[in-house]
């Protein structure tokens, strides 16, 4: 007997997010929460910027809207 399993699907939703969705979106799809998430995300951003701004923005334009 054949379990169906739900696809998990890496998507921005569109509420709940604060400025792309990123971090909803990445918290969702590896089921924590997106404090520690968005906690990275300004963890990477403190050395200049870079490190976190670069693939944020690649993350935006790559993941689809829900």
């Amino acid at each position: 007997m054949k379990k169906d399993k739900a696809i998990k699907r890496l998507v921005r939703p569109r509420e709940g997010r604060w400025l792309g969705g990123v971090a909803l979106g990445l918290a969702d799809y590896l089921g924590i929460d997106v404090t520690v998430v968005r906690l990275f995300w300004i963890f990477l951003f403190i050395p200049g910027g870079l490190p976190g701004l670069l693939p944020y923005i690649v993350m935006w334009i790559v993941i689809p809207e829900e």
